[in-house]
């Protein structure tokens, strides 16, 4: 009798050893449970992405939305937004930056050159996403530009073909002798761009001469300088040309002085044509990379500055119909906005 007692005590006690020590069953109750666990922590992953915007005007607002609907478009409600706009103060750009820094965001984008210079400022970690950006090696202070920056930033350009805008300036105006370049000289791919220009209008014949403000209180009286001295004005991508081109237009329409912008907005304001991209393709597409970083791992260091895909020939009917100028067939008229 002892015995059996014995026994079943026995049997008991291992059954309760194999349980304690997880068997099979309980075993793989456990890694169930686990992979529901990583699962469900999976499927609520989501993601802070800060947005510095330089200042506020129609192209960078449309490169901002479009960066933001790709997003969306991808992540849904897995993405939220810290935006600050640094109404056109580099000094302002470089608070936001670090603002974002310390609130630990996931990713940075940053809406024109200051924005993406504070943001390669601010952090080496973070990983950064330019767009209404020009020319990176420039704004980056890179030799021997290759397409990668080799650091936490990458991006796209907003450059648009400036040996074609030359063209086109040539093709409205082949009987202009002078013409002058009008920008922002605290904007480093402004005189990059005039660098480009200048040389393949040079070689059409035409003499070029530059004019550049320090600020927006500088741009009246540059600008009616430039406008007194010149057959035509080239405005190139700048984002103080961009807040400004009612003043612009103010003085060069009543002078009769026609104005070539280097994007839609601006020529919007005070220019007859330009050669324009779409802010919103360039932001989303900006967008896109973001995902891809943020979802796959991309490394930024290594992932090539995008560009738009398409250029368009667009004019201003208003500034054409009073300068008595009419554009071929292949422009298309900017919409009223």
């Amino acid at each position: 009798m002892k015995k059996k007692i014995l026994a079943v005590l026995l049997s008991t006690f291992t059954a309760l050893s194999l349980a304690a020590c997880g068997g099979p069953a309980a075993s793989s109750t456990a890694d169930s449970s686990q992979k529901a666990s990583e699962q469900t922590s999976s499927e609520v992953q989501s993601y802070t992405v800060g947005i510095c915007q330089l200042v506020q005007h129609p192209a960078l607002d449309a490169a901002t939305q479009g960066f933001k609907q790709a997003l969306t478009d991808k992540l849904g409600d897995k993405v939220t937004f810290e935006e600050q706009n640094a109404s056109n103060d580099t000094a302002t750009c470089a608070t936001i930056c670090n603002q974002l820094v310390a609130s630990n965001v996931d990713l940075i984008m940053a809406n024109a050159t200051p924005a993406l210079q504070a943001a390669q400022t601010a952090t080496d970690k973070i990983p950064i996403l330019g767009t209404s950006v020009t020319d990176y090696g420039t704004a980056l202070g890179i030799d021997n530009w290759s397409g990668t920056t080799g650091k936490n930033v990458s991006g796209t350009s907003d450059l648009a073909p400036l040996d074609q805008q030359a063209e086109m300036l040539h093709e409205l105006f082949p009987d202009a002798k002078k013409v002058g370049i009008l920008y922002c000289s605290a904007e480093p791919n402004s005189k990059y761009q005039d660098q480009v220009i200048t040389k393949a209008l040079t070689k059409m014949g035409y003499t070029c001469k530059t004019y550049t403000f320090s600020d927006s209180n500088d741009v009246q009286s540059v600008a009616t300088t430039a406008a007194s001295e010149n057959d035509v004005l080239y405005l190139p991508t700048d984002n103080t040309v961009a807040s400004n081109t009612g003043i612009i237009n103010n003085i060069c329409l009543p002078a009769k002085v026609p104005v070539i912008a280097g994007e839609e907005g601006i020529c919007a304001g005070c220019g007859v044509a330009t050669l324009s991209i779409s802010y919103y393709d360039l932001g989303y597409a900006t967008g896109e990379m973001a995902c891809d970083i943020l979802t796959n791992g991309a490394d930024p260091a290594t992932m090539e500055i995008q560009f738009a895909p398409k250029f368009t020939k667009e004019y201003n009917p208003d500034i054409c119909k009073t300068l008595g100028i009419t554009p071929p067939d292949s422009y298309k008229e900017i919409q009223a906005s």
